[in-house]
Protein backbone atom coordinates (compact mmCIF):
# COMPACT_ATOMS: atom_id res chain seq x y z
CA UNK A 1 0.00 0.00 0.00
CA UNK A 2 1.14 3.36 -0.52
CA UNK A 3 0.05 6.22 1.06
CA UNK A 4 -1.91 8.46 -0.81
CA UNK A 5 -3.61 5.19 -1.26
CA UNK A 6 -4.96 5.52 2.24
CA UNK A 7 -7.49 8.30 1.48
CA UNK A 8 -8.57 7.34 -1.96
CA UNK A 9 -12.70 7.13 -2.01
CA UNK A 10 -13.11 9.15 0.70
CA UNK A 11 -15.37 12.31 0.08
CA UNK A 12 -16.02 15.46 2.06
CA UNK A 13 -19.77 15.41 -0.26
CA UNK A 14 -20.78 12.50 -1.15
CA UNK A 15 -23.25 13.01 -3.50
CA UNK A 16 -26.76 11.72 -3.44
CA UNK A 17 -28.47 8.55 -4.21
CA UNK A 18 -30.54 9.28 -7.02
CA UNK A 19 -33.06 6.42 -6.94
CA UNK A 20 -35.25 4.83 -9.01
CA UNK A 21 -33.19 6.00 -12.25
CA UNK A 22 -33.03 2.01 -13.81
CA UNK A 23 -30.68 -0.53 -13.35
CA UNK A 24 -27.54 0.83 -14.49
CA UNK A 25 -27.66 3.48 -11.03
CA UNK A 26 -28.04 0.18 -8.95
CA UNK A 27 -31.04 1.54 -6.88
CA UNK A 28 -33.16 1.09 -9.96
CA UNK A 29 -36.26 -1.17 -9.88
CA UNK A 30 -37.44 -1.32 -6.24
CA UNK A 31 -35.58 1.40 -4.98
CA UNK A 32 -33.71 -0.24 -2.03
CA UNK A 33 -37.33 -0.71 -0.62
CA UNK A 34 -36.75 -4.65 -0.97
CA UNK A 35 -39.90 -6.84 -2.90
CA UNK A 36 -43.65 -6.38 -1.74
CA UNK A 37 -44.74 -5.84 1.78
CA UNK A 38 -45.87 -2.59 3.91
CA UNK A 39 -42.18 -1.15 3.99
CA UNK A 40 -42.40 -1.29 0.23
CA UNK A 41 -45.39 1.14 0.01
CA UNK A 42 -45.05 4.72 0.30
CA UNK A 43 -45.51 6.39 3.14
CA UNK A 44 -44.65 3.62 5.36
CA UNK A 45 -43.86 3.99 9.13
CA UNK A 46 -43.72 1.03 11.73
CA UNK A 47 -43.70 1.86 15.26
CA UNK A 48 -41.27 0.22 17.08
CA UNK A 49 -43.32 -1.85 19.12
CA UNK A 50 -45.52 -2.98 15.83
CA UNK A 51 -45.21 -6.58 15.43
CA UNK A 52 -47.28 -7.04 12.23
CA UNK A 53 -51.22 -7.01 13.46
CA UNK A 54 -49.87 -9.77 16.36
CA UNK A 55 -50.21 -8.49 20.08
CA UNK A 56 -47.43 -6.77 21.00
CA UNK A 57 -44.98 -8.56 23.71
CA UNK A 58 -45.58 -5.38 26.28
CA UNK A 59 -49.67 -6.29 25.87
CA UNK A 60 -49.18 -9.72 26.66
CA UNK A 61 -47.30 -9.57 29.60
CA UNK A 62 -49.84 -8.59 32.60
CA UNK A 63 -48.85 -5.29 34.40
CA UNK A 64 -49.62 -6.01 37.85
CA UNK A 65 -48.77 -5.41 41.22
CA UNK A 66 -47.06 -2.25 43.04
CA UNK A 67 -43.83 -2.15 44.38
CA UNK A 68 -43.01 -0.12 47.56
CA UNK A 69 -38.78 0.24 47.02
CA UNK A 70 -38.70 3.79 45.59
CA UNK A 71 -40.74 5.06 48.79
CA UNK A 72 -39.20 2.38 51.43
CA UNK A 73 -36.56 4.11 54.02
CA UNK A 74 -32.85 3.73 52.88
CA UNK A 75 -30.82 1.89 55.47
CA UNK A 76 -27.37 2.46 56.29
CA UNK A 77 -26.30 -1.58 57.68
CA UNK A 78 -23.11 -1.45 60.02
CA UNK A 79 -21.67 -4.49 60.71
CA UNK A 80 -20.08 -4.83 64.81
CA UNK A 81 -16.44 -5.86 63.02
CA UNK A 82 -16.28 -2.19 61.87
CA UNK A 83 -17.20 -0.44 64.84
CA UNK A 84 -14.26 -2.95 66.77
CA UNK A 85 -11.95 -1.45 64.16
CA UNK A 86 -13.13 2.08 63.76
CA UNK A 87 -13.68 2.63 67.39
CA UNK A 88 -11.68 3.07 71.01
CA UNK A 89 -12.81 1.42 74.23
CA UNK A 90 -15.48 4.18 75.69
CA UNK A 91 -16.48 5.96 72.67
CA UNK A 92 -19.84 6.95 71.84
CA UNK A 93 -21.16 5.39 68.62
CA UNK A 94 -23.68 7.79 67.06
CA UNK A 95 -24.27 9.42 63.27
CA UNK A 96 -22.04 12.15 63.67
CA UNK A 97 -19.33 10.01 65.06
CA UNK A 98 -19.64 7.55 62.52
CA UNK A 99 -19.42 10.38 59.58
CA UNK A 100 -16.33 11.41 60.94
CA UNK A 101 -14.40 7.71 60.72
CA UNK A 102 -15.91 7.32 57.03
CA UNK A 103 -18.35 4.67 57.93
CA UNK A 104 -22.04 6.77 57.05
CA UNK A 105 -21.49 7.95 53.55
CA UNK A 106 -24.25 8.70 50.88
CA UNK A 107 -28.05 9.55 51.44
CA UNK A 108 -30.22 7.06 54.07
CA UNK A 109 -32.83 7.79 56.30
CA UNK A 110 -32.13 4.74 59.11
CA UNK A 111 -29.48 3.32 60.67
CA UNK A 112 -29.12 0.12 61.81
CA UNK A 113 -26.28 -2.31 63.41
CA UNK A 114 -25.96 -5.98 62.64
CA UNK A 115 -24.02 -8.31 64.27
CA UNK A 116 -21.36 -9.58 62.04
CA UNK A 117 -18.01 -9.86 63.57
CA UNK A 118 -16.97 -9.64 67.38
CA UNK A 119 -16.78 -6.43 69.40
CA UNK A 120 -14.58 -6.79 72.61
CA UNK A 121 -14.70 -2.70 73.82
CA UNK A 122 -17.33 -1.04 75.38
CA UNK A 123 -19.50 1.38 73.56
CA UNK A 124 -22.52 3.48 73.41
CA UNK A 125 -24.03 2.83 70.35
CA UNK A 126 -27.13 4.76 69.43
CA UNK A 127 -29.12 3.49 66.13
CA UNK A 128 -32.21 3.69 65.02
CA UNK A 129 -32.37 -0.37 64.15
CA UNK A 130 -30.56 -3.50 65.92
CA UNK A 131 -30.45 -6.76 65.27
CA UNK A 132 -30.57 -9.06 67.66
CA UNK A 133 -27.05 -10.13 67.79
CA UNK A 134 -25.86 -7.04 68.04
CA UNK A 135 -27.88 -6.38 70.28
CA UNK A 136 -26.35 -9.60 72.82
CA UNK A 137 -23.22 -8.97 71.38
CA UNK A 138 -22.68 -5.17 72.61
CA UNK A 139 -24.34 -5.87 76.12
CA UNK A 140 -21.98 -8.85 76.83
CA UNK A 141 -18.77 -6.42 76.19
CA UNK A 142 -20.09 -4.08 78.21
CA UNK A 143 -21.23 -1.55 76.14
CA UNK A 144 -25.20 -0.18 75.71
CA UNK A 145 -27.65 0.14 73.13
CA UNK A 146 -29.58 3.03 72.82
CA UNK A 147 -32.27 3.92 70.14
CA UNK A 148 -33.17 6.65 68.04
CA UNK A 149 -36.51 7.34 67.72
CA UNK A 150 -37.52 8.78 64.46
Amino acid sequence: MIIHDVHQGIHAHKPRKRIGRGCGSGHGKTSGRGHKGQGSRRGSAVKANFEGGQKPLLRLVAKRGFNNRAHAPKILEINLKWLELKFESGAVVNEESLKTVGLAKGRYDVIKVLGNGDLNKKLTVQAHRFSAQAEQKIQAAGGTVEKILS
